[in-house]
């Protein structure tokens, strides 16, 4: 008998403010008009915290992402407050990993010192490019200098355990500019690399007024020579658009890779959480707009649905195909509540068309299945059941 099982479980927590929006961006962000209220945000988050923590009792919390926005718009003692309500709620499990997303941009010196002291123990620089033309026409406020700077001092706190963000097929780009960005990333010693392409997303500027983006053909040769750099860099691709080195793959994101639970606070955030022995799995948002979320998060006031278990199987592999390693049926099965026989059809289809790979009984999405991912995917929405034929 397949049994639905209560999964590790995560924290994210959203700052919803940016000093500029950036075209390309379709996070749920806004351009700072004034001074923030840290004190009235930092109070929501915690009743927020404080609304939601009942479905989650007695569960340890794996990791704590702090994303936006800007977090690094909030001071340390904002950070520092919104943890410690996190651990007078919530059990916070062995080795912590609680990461801070910071814009080179916004950061006053010394001040990644004081995020390790409030609790911080890894950092997500947004650097993007180290171009600063290209920074220009990304609508980015930081300079390559600034990201040298920003590491700098990572390191210098002790924070090594940072991420670099960079994306590729920009503007203008050529298959050289993009290894150069990776080359004058590596040069930063990070632990962590974010690669991802430039995509033209409804609703942003860039979608209403694309600008030039590279060929396809150039968009691959960057992506191939700059895994080649990066994994001659001692860098290993662990999932689609990420790379780390040996023992230092974000926690946080792999729990979502995994389909593991997490709860979300913040403007527009969103959660997903399992109640086992209910056999159901949760979806949670948050108000979107800042205001109305100071308004309405001491009440409680997101949505919380339950997720048809049709679309589970979509969702389990939206996530898990993403990971180099794969996953075993027995995840499937323990994350969902299914038994392997509802995908397994669908999974030998697949297989036919050399998308998926089985190796010692685990599944993942092969180099050319990681190449037609959304292709693979539609495969496992109930409307579409026979999509992979």
């Amino acid at each position: 008998m397949t049994v639905l099982q209560d999964p590790p479980l995560a924290l994210y927590v959203h700052f919803p403010w940016c000093v500029r929006k950036c075209p390309y961006c379709d996070f749920n962000s806004y351009t700072l008009r004034g001074p923030i209220d840290e004190r009235n945000y930092v109070a929501a988050l915690c009743a927020d915290l404080d609304a939601q923590a009942h479905v989650v009792q007695g569960r340890q919390v794996v990791s704590v992402f702090l994303g936006g926005g800007t977090p690094s718009l909030f001071s340390p003692a904002a950070i520092g407050a919104v943890l410690s309500a996190v651990g007078a709620q919530l059990a916070f499990g062995v080795a912590l990993e609680v990461t801070l997303e910071a814009n080179p941009g916004t950061l006053e010196r010394g001040r990644f010192a004081e995020y390790r002291a409030a609790g911080v123990t890894r950092v997500s620089l947004g650097a993007q490019s180290f171009d600063a033309r290209a920074l220009e026409v990304l609508g980015r406020i930081h300079s390559p200098e600034d990201t040298r700077r920003a590491a700098e001092e990572l390191h210098a706190a002790g924070l090594e355990n940072f991420n670099l963000d960079l994306m590729y097929g920009l503007p203008g780009q050529t298959v050289a500019g993009a290894v150069d960005d990776i080359k004058a990333a590596l040069a930063l010693a990070p632990a962590h690399l974010s690669h991802y392409q430039l995509t033209l997303e409804p609703g942003t500027p860039y979608a209403a007024s694309p600008p030039p983006l590279p060929e396809e053909g150039a968009v691959e040769a960057m992506l191939t020579d700059c895994r080649g750099r990066l994994e001659a860099g001692g860098f290993t691709q662990y999932e689609v658009s990420a790379y780390a080195r040996a023992g230092r793959e974000c926690r946080h994101n792999r729990n979502y890779w995994q389909f593991g639970d997490y709860l979300g606070i913040g403007a527009g955030a969103h959660g997903k959480l399992t109640r086992a022995a209910a056999g159901e799995v949760l979806r949670t948002c948050q108000a979107r707009e800042p205001r109305r979320y100071l308004a309405s998060a001491a009440r409680g006031a997101g949505t919380c649905t339950i997720v048809d278990p049709e679309q589970l199987p979509f969702e389990f592999m939206l996530n898990a195909l993403r990971l180099a390693e794969g996953f075993e049926p027995a995840l499937f099965s323990g994350r969902t509540g299914l038994p392997w026989a509802v995908v397994a059809p669908t999974v030998r289809r697949l297989m036919d068309r050399e998308l998926i790979l089985e190796t010692g009984g685990r599944y993942r999405a092969s180099p050319l299945g990681w190449r037609f991912l959304n292709e693979a995917l539609l495969s496992f929405l109930p409307e579409n059941p026979k999509s992979a034929g």
